[in-house]
């Protein structure tokens, strides 16, 4: 069998791990979507749908947010040995990325002809480059369907953080830490730093904060219940207990960075940040977005039109989103 590379006129969602059904879900409430139109190919948590150009024009041009990556220019390619498929892929562009379901062996193979690209877990801070990456998944030993435009600079889409067990009071820190790189690589946005003043709503335990502190800046932090001991000791932080929605910006001053991980309402968040936004009090804002049951997808618009800012669905989120805002962006 020749080397044989076939067009597809299809695209491909790769959910994140296990949710798969809040990626449908989206499909269906946020683009509109009904189940016989989404018919897809399954090939583990990669999702194959057909008709492209209707997907685009359903979505006005927007991807999901529980889409990890999109592949947006498929093909398919038989080949005969590992080398044959590396070398093909060599010839698209230098970086790829494989996600498995199968065939995981002849995969790693695949992967170690291919440019080097890390694909470990990563040591906080890290700033990811903003280069084009691939995506390709094998169907079987002798076929893959690949795409080398994504519609993320992230390997499979994927960011997974070297995890410290001991120090952090929760593991909600994971999600600051993404929350920021990605700042950083979308939006442009310098991580918090020495001399920066952060304010953060509903700190408790602290797992925010920790990572704050550690990266040499302030931390006001405001929550009803005090955070770990160990950071109420910390000079870097200025506790307070007081429900933080209801501090007004000109009570908490000027501050680098705005930070909250608060289960509300997501109106509430909304008419928060907007009170911090037309203060002009802050230059940079990360806030999760937590959904209280069904999705109000009119309302998560709201949040992405604010200008300068991205939503986007973290690595280590779960039924929620995470926005982000930058005054002076350099995206």
């Amino acid at each position: 069998m020749s080397v044989e590379k076939i067009p597809l006129n299809g695209i491909a969602f790769l959910a994140f791990p296990e949710q798969s059904q809040l990626l449908f879900s989206e499909l269906k409430g946020r683009f509109g979507f009904s189940d016989d139109e989404l018919q897809p190919e399954a090939y583990g948590e990669l999702f194959y749908i057909e008709d492209k150009a209707g997907y685009l024009k359903k979505s006005g041009g927007q991807y999901p947010y529980w889409a990890r990556t999109v592949m947006v220019e498929l093909f398919i390619l038989k080949f005969d040995s590992i080398g044959e498929a590396a070398t093909n892929l060599k010839t698209i562009q230098r970086n790829w990325a494989p996600y498995q379901f199968t065939c995981f062996r002849r995969a790693q193979l695949i992967q170690e002809k291919l440019p080097y690209i890390n694909l470990k877990d990563r040591q906080f801070p890290v700033k990811i480059p903003a280069s084009p990456i691939g995506l390709y998944t094998l169907l079987d030993e002798h076929t893959l369907i690949a795409s080398a435009q994504t519609t993320s600079y992230l390997p499979a889409g994927t960011l997974h953080f070297i995890e410290d067990h001991e120090n952090p009071p929760s593991r909600a820190y994971l999600k600051v830490q993404e929350s920021l790189s990605m700042a950083q690589l979308l939006l442009g946005a310098d991580l918090p730093c020495a001399g920066q003043k952060c304010f953060e709503a509903g700190a408790c335990p602290g797992g925010w904060t920790w990572v704050l502190v550690g990266l040499g800046s302030e931390v006001y932090a405001v929550d009803r219940a005090e955070l770990a001991p160990e950071l109420m000791k910390n000079p870097l932080v200025k506790f307070q207990a007081h429900d933080a929605f209801t501090l007004k910006p000109q009570e908490i001053g000027p501050v680098d960075w705005v930070f909250s991980d608060v289960i509300c309402y997501p109106e509430r968040l909304l008419k928060w940040i907007n009170g911090w936004l037309e203060s002009g009090l802050t230059d940079n804002m990360i806030c999760t977005i937590k959904m209280q049951g069904e999705i109000d997808w009119p309302l998560i618009a709201d949040f992405a039109a604010i200008p300068n800012s991205r939503i986007i669905h973290l690595n280590y989120n779960k039924h929620e989103l995470t926005w982000m805002w930058t005054r002076n962006t350099k995206k």
